[in-house]
């Protein structure tokens, strides 16, 4: 009889491993598949508490860019119109990289790091080239490789939403530094919907431009004093602009990271959960084979 039930167990346990459940000897270990499965649900906890804490950042950086867009778009309509432009000498560029201090947000600071990368390399050899870093994970990249560039790097940035005190102390070291450029431009990611941004370039003016342009002339009472104090206040405009574009494209990418990571886990503690289920059978389907075993040999 008990050798009619260890054939009738070996029948029934073969379909098992013809589906993929090898013998318990070469699995893992059920405390090893339950340890990792229990760090992933650990992990899907905070994804999901990232994301929420994300929508909310979300919404009030939105909320702020609204009025933060007048600033940009007013100072480089002004450029548009009275057809600013720097002339044919352009030995020396400056370049301000707008990232944030955070990461796991997507590809938006590596996208940022690649257009600078790109202008760096369209640059003649004969130029030189300055790089701002406003945040600290667009200079983590560019330091690798081009490290000669970078000449200031402002760090703190993303934990907070950002003010125009920062952006204003931002462009009066930029004055300060004595780089007097020919030709500059901020690059920075402009937020278009919740789930898409396109990194931008905004040209910027130099002081020695406004000088010399002939449709400058067009406006009363202006003289060097009054565009020196446009010159900067037009920076510290821009700046605070693509600071706060940057922001809300930064939580709405780290909104969708999280979204998408959240989904990973999810998918992942399905299969971790069946293929706990699975060695747990095959184990005690083995300890019955063992038992029925050794109640047949002392028959």
């Amino acid at each position: 009889m008990a050798s009619v039930v260890f054939q009738a167990l070996q029948t029934t346990i073969q379909p098992t491993w013809r589906c993929g459940v090898q013998p318990v000897r070469g699995m893992a270990t059920l405390k090893a598949i339950s340890m990792r499965l229990k760090s992933v649900k650990n992990i899907q906890k905070i994804t999901k508490s990232m994301k929420m804490v994300s929508a909310a950042k979300y919404a009030k950086a939105e909320r702020e860019l609204q009025p933060a867009r007048v600033y940009g778009q007013g100072a480089a309509a002004l450029y548009e119109k009275a057809e600013l432009a720097s002339k044919d000498r352009k030995s020396k560029h400056l370049v301000v990289a707008v990232s944030s201090d955070r990461g796991l947000c997507g590809s938006i600071h590596t996208n940022i790091a690649k257009n600078v990368k790109a202008v760096l390399a369209e640059r003649p050899k004969d130029s030189t080239t300055s790089v701002v870093c406003i945040g600290d994970k667009v200079r983590n990249i560019l330091q690798r490789q081009n490290r000669q560039y970078i000449s200031m790097v402002f760090t703190e940035v993303g934990r907070r939403p950002p003010v125009f005190m920062e952006a204003s102390w931002v462009a009066q070291e930029i004055l300060n530094s004595g780089y007097e450029y020919d030709s500059a431009e901020i690059v920075y990611s402009k937020f278009k919907t919740v789930v898409s941004y396109l990194t931008t370039q905004q040209p910027l003016v130099p002081l020695r431009t406004l000088t010399e342009s002939e449709k400058m002339a067009v406006y009363d009472d202006v003289d060097d004093d009054v565009l020196l104090c446009y010159h900067e206040m037009t920076l510290a405009n821009l700046i605070f602009y693509a600071m706060k574009e940057a922001a809300c494209s930064e939580q709405s990418s780290r909104m969708t990271a999280m979204d998408g990571a959240s989904k990973n886990a999810k998918e992942m503690i399905s299969k971790l959960t069946l293929t706990y289920n699975r060695t747990r059978q095959a184990v005690i389907t083995r300890e019955l084979i063992e038992i029925i075993s050794g109640a047949a040999a002392l028959v």
